[in-house]
């Protein structure tokens, strides 16, 4: 090399080294408000979760079914998770409870069957009366609206309710990825699916653009409360799977414990080795408490209390007016302590 090109070659790389150090000093500033960022995500301080339709009643209040609902009151706002199996059993179980939904305007419904929606257009119909922004908006996830056909017909009763909803003036809102439903609260939309999970049952076929395909319940959602003590994840079904349900959302969290599971899990005819891997990976994310209703089953909810290393008060079959709530964790009717 000459004595041009050699002297050439180290002013570039005195040049160079700030430079290098430079952007060094960014990159990390760069991950320090990443981080921060994530830290400074809004927390709810203050909430309660109570389950208005289950199969279980734990005390003489309420009407046990095959289905789910849940009322979420989080730091000043109100949002309904489904609406039950039968067109009344909602509405009469908060009634029972003594609990008002005529001011809850939103709702979220996790999937389309109908054990989640058959209360839509009752409970609209009802509160309306009281107040026309009752029940209006409801966050669903893409793929909600697809067909099911069958040989007996239509299997999705949403392509119904749509139109008879919407002609009470309500609305929907279809989302195609997570997104904030409001500070603190996060809505998973479609779930990825990184573990073979298979919770949902061998029921139909859905129509896509690509034709007819297996029905994996592609828009199953999840609705995920960033608190304090960690996170609170409110499941329909769980149809995307527990687990990756979990790591979508301690993803986003940046690595957050899951301090609550409440909803069903669709775990009810999981083999044992099915329940033993999803207890063993759950296990990775801290839980602390689970509120086991609808379609998690009840031996799955004790080998999971039992592998997790929960106890009775920590793991509890949900009832019909149980509650998850920052004051007291799981509280529920004396059938199900």
């Amino acid at each position: 090399m000459s004595e041009i090109n050699l002297a050439s070659e180290r002013s570039s790389g005195r040049h160079r080294t700030p430079l290098m150090w430079l952007a060094f000093v960014l990159l990390i500033c760069s991950g320090f408000r990443s981080a921060v960022a994530k830290e400074n995500q809004p927390q709810i301080q203050a909430y309660r979760i109570t389950i208005l339709s289950t199969m279980l009643v734990g005390e003489s209040t309420g009407l046990g079914e095959w289905g789910f609902a849940a009322l979420v009151d989080a730091d000043g706002h109100r949002v309904l998770v489904d609406t039950g199996s039968h067109p009344n059993t909602v509405m009469d179980n908060a009634r029972d409870l003594g609990v008002d939904l005529s001011d809850v305007e939103e709702m979220v419904l996790t999937h389309n069957h109908p054990d989640h929606v058959r209360g839509l257009l009752t409970l609209r119909r009802e509160m309306m009366k009281r107040n026309p922004k009752a029940l209006s908006l409801v966050h669903v996830a893409e793929g909600i609206f697809d067909s099911r056909p069958s040989d007996h017909g239509e299997r999705n009763p949403m392509i119904a309710i749509k139109r008879e909803f919407e002609a009470t003036g309500g609305r929907f809102v279809v989302h195609t990825s997570a997104s904030e439903l409001f500070p603190g609260a996060w809505l998973t939309g479609p779930v990825p699916r990184p573990f073979p999970e298979r919770n949902w049952d061998d029921a139909g076929q859905v129509l896509t653009s690509s034709g007819l395909v297996e029905d994996n319940i592609p828009e199953d959602q999840s609705l995920v409360l960033n608190t304090p003590r960690g996170l609170v994840v409110l499941t329909g079904c769980g149809h995307a799977g527990i687990v990756n349900i979990v790591t979508f959302a301690e993803k986003h969290f940046d690595k957050r414990p899951i301090y609550g599971i409440v909803g069903g899990l669709h775990l009810f005819a999981a083999t044992d080795q099915q329940l033993n891997w999803t207890a063993a990976r759950l296990n990775e994310y801290g839980v602390a408490n689970l509120l086991a209703a609808h379609c998690t089953g009840i031996e799955a909810t004790y080998r999971l209390r039992d592998t997790l290393h929960l106890s009775r008060r920590t793991a509890v079959v949900a009832s019909v007016g149980s509650t998850f709530s920052s004051e007291e964790a799981i509280k529920t009717g004396v059938l199900a302590r």
